[in-house]
């Protein structure tokens, strides 16, 4: 245990050191870190051990979601949906429905073994982005702020609104896999998706409330003052899990009220939390590496990388492309704003719920999005920052055009 908690934390102190010059090349953090944990894995040095059901992983990888998920939700500007509303709510009201629908379509026809409802769990896995994984393109000035935002704004959300599309459809295949009516499940989701609003939507109230009067007694401090996100958002995930709710709809809606009621004090509240968010997820993307992309590599079949080649293009971009229609963007902006669409963390941990609620068909759906979100690290990483450069050129170009 302490083997593996030097090597973590001298690997992150490290990287640490020369983020600022990684993030400005072609290469990404979270390619960074899956890459060093293959090698420090069981297929390379040996010094990283594990494997894909660990129970470590999968707690890790809950909280590292539920913390993401609260903080995107809660750095969500809403005043950019008014001033900019066409571009991300024509991708998540438009969009990702269509992705969820092709990504269905193509899952029925290239795997003969998945259910109907499998299918509809694959394409609403891999539908979810990670906004983490899109920071190169968000941060970078010289893609336009208009399409920057409207990125930010859907990776922020997305993943969120995809949580209860997954619970309903795992409801019907346990429930269809278990014999007779599948209402008592579907009940069962109702209660989940509830308990877990409650519970994160009361939290936030009452958290933000309290915050405010004991900042104006002067008890708050600048030091605590960085862990008060942090907290709530896991306490929000672990009371609605306890409660047998869903912690990530708790985290989601809570995320969503306390940015609401904190105002223009959310973004700077959730700073130092995004900074504990950042350092889990790459703790996450190394155990990925040891873990699980190793033993999977040899399991891979033609299916699963056709499927995850055209997730990461046709089903992901030709949705996007058409939702932005009569938007005024042009064609390049369209597709830009289709093919940055990561597959991430966020796919990952669904990958894990779908396989201890015992989906049927789950050790498949499991390898597809690992293969994905592999694929995925590689190529949206190595054109982040190319891609950018390119639209910016192309966006100016026609400006001067119009003039």
């Amino acid at each position: 245990m302490y083997v593996t908690l030097a090597i973590l934390a001298l690997f992150i102190f490290f990287y640490s050191m020369v983020a600022g010059r990684i993030e400005r090349s072609a290469i990404s953090g979270p390619m960074v870190f899956v890459v060093a944990g293959f090698l420090m894995g069981p297929f390379g040095l040996g010094w990283l051990s594990g494997d894909a059901t660990s129970a470590d992983l999968r707690t890790l990888a809950d909280l590292t979601l539920a913390l993401i998920l609260f903080i995107d939700a809660a750095n969500a500007d809403m005043s950019i949906l008014k001033k900019q509303f066409r571009i991300p709510s024509r991708m998540l009201l438009l969009g990702l429905p269509g992705v969820i629908a092709l990504g269905f379509g193509f899952a029925v026809l290239i795997f003969d073994g998945l259910s109907l409802i499998d299918a509809a769990i694959l394409a609403t896995m891999l539908a979810a982005t990670d906004a983490a994984l899109g920071k190169a393109v968000i941060t970078n000035k010289a893609v336009p702020a208009r399409i920057r935002e409207g990125l930010n704004v859907e990776s922020g959300l997305n993943d969120g609104i995809c949580v209860p599309i997954l619970l309903f459809f795992i409801a019907l295949s346990v429930g269809g896999e278990h014999g007779g009516s599948s209402a008592p499940a579907l009940r069962l989701l109702a209660t989940e998706i509830g308990i877990g609003m409650a519970v994160g939507m009361g939290l936030a109230l009452v958290g933000v409330s309290l915050l405010r009067w004991c900042v104006k007694q002067g008890w708050v401090t600048e030091i605590w003052k960085q862990v008060t996100v942090a907290a709530l958002a896991l306490s929000s995930f672990a009371i609605a899990q306890s409660l047998h709710g869903s912690g990530y709809i708790a985290a989601f809606t809570g995320g969503l009220l306390f940015g609401f009621l904190a105002k223009e004090a959310a973004h700077k509240l959730v700073m130092d939390a995004e900074g504990i968010g950042e350092t889990l997820a790459l703790v996450t993307w190394m155990l990925f590496g040891a873990m699980v992309i190793g033993p999977a590599f040899k399991l891979f079949s033609w299916e699963v990388v056709v499927y995850a080649l055209l997730s990461l293009t046709v089903i992901r971009v030709a949705p996007i492309f058409l939702s932005l229609a009569g938007t005024g963007e042009s064609i390049s902006s369209r597709l830009f704003l289709g093919w940055f669409g990561p597959r991430g963390l966020a796919s990952i941990v669904f990958a894990i719920i779908v396989i201890n609620a015992g989906v049927p068909g789950a050790d498949v759906l499991a390898l597809v999005v690992i293969c994905t979100v592999f694929l995925s690290l590689v190529a949206h990483g190595i054109s982040a920052h190319p891609l950018a450069r390119w639209l910016g050129r192309k966006e100016s170009s026609d400006s001067n055009q119009q003039q």
